[in-house]
């Protein structure tokens, strides 16, 4: 009887990552313009996965409503009734409501973007491409400044921002530059680098730990990759646990900068 053996994906040898493994071939034809290649890649790939999911969810969970829900429509059901009570009412109150739409989209967008990373045969977070958002920090600065300007005028709003009360004369200059790069210059980075910091961390632990069950599997002791692939499995659960809760904090931020640049005048 010959001896135990292991699948030849474990026993074959381990090829170290490299920045190549952030570039993606493109699928079909491409474009170039100014050095820059556009074409449909693994990245835009899963850009319409989380695309189409979030519509799908919302078309299939709520284009028949029932008074009494199935599981699908009181899922989103649940899910938009989280968002108006635990992001919309508690950061902006009844006024914040006609904001509802755009805030539902993207916790639920940022989510299903960044559960991908736990999905068989995708295996990527959305979100840990910088791009992705950027665009919706710059989507919310976009927002929340208009709503400031159209609410108290440009002069008004930049007074808003720029000269909290209290504060004395020969300070004032220094802490209007302060106001006046933090909130409008530096929010939509670190909204965005937040949201990416930490997908890009929670797919580099599974990556560290799958890939450290291989190379331990491979060799011995065998116990070795047994507990380094426990500890990925756990991964998966703190990962859907941190998918939620990245959406959960981009959304609660993005209200709450609508509802500073709503507020009454000082």
């Amino acid at each position: 009887m010959s001896g135990f053996r292991l699948p030849a994906i474990l026993a074959g040898p381990f090829h170290p990552p490299t920045t190549k493994d952030f570039v993606w071939p493109c699928w079909g034809p491409s474009l170039k313009v100014g050095g820059i290649t556009f074409c449909y890649n693994f990245v835009f790939f899963v850009l319409t996965i989380a695309f189409v999911a979030t519509i799908l969810f919302f078309v299939f969970a709520l284009r028949n409503p029932k008074v009494v829900p199935g599981k699908l429509q009181l899922l989103a059901e649940s899910g938009i009734d989280f968002v108006r009570q635990q992001i919309v009412m508690q950061m902006m109150g009844p006024d914040g409501l006609p904001f509802m739409a755009f805030l539902c989209t993207l916790f639920f967008f940022i989510f299903f973007g960044n559960i991908l990373e736990i999905v068989p045969f995708v295996g990527f977070p959305l979100n840990s491409r910088i791009a992705f958002p950027m665009v919706m920090a710059v989507t919310a600065w976009v927002v929340y400044n208009t709503v400031g300007i159209m609410r108290h005028g440009f002069i008004g709003y930049m007074k808003l921002v720029m000269l909290p009360p209290g504060v004395p004369i020969f300070l004032m200059p220094f802490l209007a530059l302060i106001e006046f790069v933090s909130t409008i210059l530096v929010r939509p980075l670190t909204l965005s680098v937040r949201l990416f910091a930490n997908m890009v961390a929670g797919h580099f632990l599974l990556a560290v730990f799958f890939l450290g069950s291989i190379v331990l599997f491979s060799g011995t002791p065998y116990v070795l990759g047994a507990v380094s692939f426990v500890m990925g499995t756990v991964l998966i659960g703190f990962e859907i646990f941190v998918s939620g809760l990245q959406a959960f904090i981009f959304a609660v931020l993005t209200a709450s900068y609508i509802g500073g640049a709503m507020a009454a005048e000082h």
